[in-house]
């Protein structure tokens, strides 16, 4: 049995000041196994980031079901952590005091809290900066941070929203292959929101490829290449297959817009 299964799923809002509704996804089905690292992919408004928060539970669905672990999604919960673009660290904590804060957050029970935090913080490789402030951190580091906050919990699924869509390319590239080093670890089932195809061919495991008018998938991609990854993988022929695949739907969706545009 598939540890998320999203069916049917369909999310509206109302226009504000109107009675007329806007469909941000409709008709999307998913199924997504234990242990799966999956990137959701496709242009700026296509839904992607509603998608992910539909599983964080913290959107709610018109219609169609999310179950994880064969129950029901109907708000948050502790089986799922979510890491959010902006690191939303407590700026009056130090680094231990922010990975401690979630776990004091789920009232965690499985030992010291100070020592589950330092061990989160020297898994993403900042044990020597567990008293540093927020403020006295990279952009990189922070975002560190946040991750060891998320994973400290224990949670059986991690959802990520864009997380290193605010840093620069290089520090980017670097975290992305931080992140596999730290997901190797537990195989921590993984959907990872992101608007850079390469990001989302390297992490991946399978690609969600979403379009827009309403948010909906073209296309579920496998991705074949061998883990561990690193940045070798970039020149290789079958990524480059891959990237010339996705390339291709997001030019897809440009030229539709563009039509709506002309036509508008």
């Amino acid at each position: 049995m598939a540890q998320i299964e999203i069916r049917d799923l369909g999310i509206d809002y109302r226009k504000p000041k109107s009675n007329e509704v806007f469909s941000a996804v409709d008709g999307v089905s998913l199924s997504i196994e234990k242990g799966e690292f999956v990137t959701i992919v496709g242009s700026s408004g296509c839904g992607k980031s509603t998608l992910l928060m539909a599983v964080a539970g913290l959107v709610t669905p018109s219609r169609g079901s999310i179950r994880i672990g064969g129950k029901d999604v109907s708000g948050p919960g502790s089986d799922r952590a979510v890491v959010f673009q902006e690191a939303s660290l407590l700026p009056w904590r130090s680094v231990r005091g922010n990975v401690k804060f979630g776990l004091e957050m789920q009232r965690w029970d499985g030992g010291s809290l100070d020592e589950r935090a330092m061990q989160m913080i020297r898994l993403v490789g900042l044990g020597r900066f567990s008293d540093y402030q927020p403020h006295q951190l990279s952009g990189g580091m922070r975002q560190r941070v946040n991750i060891a906050r998320a994973l400290a919990v224990d949670p059986d699924v991690l959802l990520m929203d864009e997380p290193f869509g605010a840093l620069d390319a290089q520090t980017r590239e670097i975290m992305g292959t931080e992140l596999l080093r730290i997901w190797e670890r537990d195989k921590k089932t993984a959907l990872f929101v992101t608007h850079d195809i390469d990001e989302a061919i390297f992490l991946a495991d399978k690609i969600v490829v979403m379009g827009r008018n309403p948010g909906h998938i073209k296309e579920v991609i496998k991705v074949d290449l061998p883990r561990p990854r690193d940045e070798a993988v970039l020149d290789s022929e079958d990524f480059n297959s891959l990237r010339k695949r996705l390339r291709a739907h997001l030019a897809e969706d440009m030229s539709s817009m563009q039509l709506v545009q002309e036509v508008a």
